[in-house]
């Protein structure tokens, strides 16, 4: 009897604990853990480097419309910005100013898993892939971004009464007063 009442005991309060730990928020070293086994600083530097090529084009296409050609050395110099802006990345200052988010939405549970997942062989995979997907995706996606942004922004002229000359905004103010009797 004596037995049955401690493995009682026992498992009451393991299962308090666990309760508990699964409320707990995860520590800084935690949420490091976690940016580690993701790579978030190798991954930052690729979705950079693929977003710096979907932007390139974006930047291409517009100097093109403003100006009917782009400079001979337009790719150079793109490329020579991305890889200052990649290099100078302030990764460790946005780690640190990331983690009390992870801290507020994630339990340390939640990061264990995240972290059991992305350890795993799927989640390398997912992991090494994820930056091509975004790539060949965005490739896909821009042509339609481009035309829904073009005709938001004349959407947004139009009901600004924007021309040439500037806005046209009509406001109470520009209206006169109101005055009733």
């Amino acid at each position: 009897m004596k037995h049955l009442l401690l493995v009682v005991c026992v498992l009451c309060t393991v299962q308090m604990f666990a309760q508990n730990g699964g409320d707990e928020p995860p520590s800084r070293d935690d949420v490091i853990l976690y940016l580690r086994t993701i790579h978030s600083h190798d991954m930052v530097q690729r979705i950079m480097e693929v977003q710096g090529q979907s932007m390139q084009t974006l930047f291409r296409d517009m100097v093109m419309k403003e100006k009917g050609q782009v400079p001979p050395d337009f790719d150079a110099r793109f490329k020579k910005a991305m890889d200052d802006l990649i290099k100078g990345m302030p990764y460790d200052q946005l780690t640190d100013a990331m983690i009390p988010a992870y801290q507020k939405h994630f339990t340390k549970a939640d990061i264990e898993a995240i972290n059991a997942f992305y350890s795993s062989p799927v989640g390398q995979k997912v992991l090494e892939e994820l930056p091509v997907v975004m790539q060949e995706g965005m490739q896909t996606a821009m042509p339609i971004l481009t035309n829904y942004m073009q005709d938001w922004q004349e959407k947004m002229q139009h009901n600004f009464g924007q021309t040439k000359g500037g806005p046209d905004i009509a406001t109470p103010a520009s209206q006169g007063p109101d005055i009733k009797r």
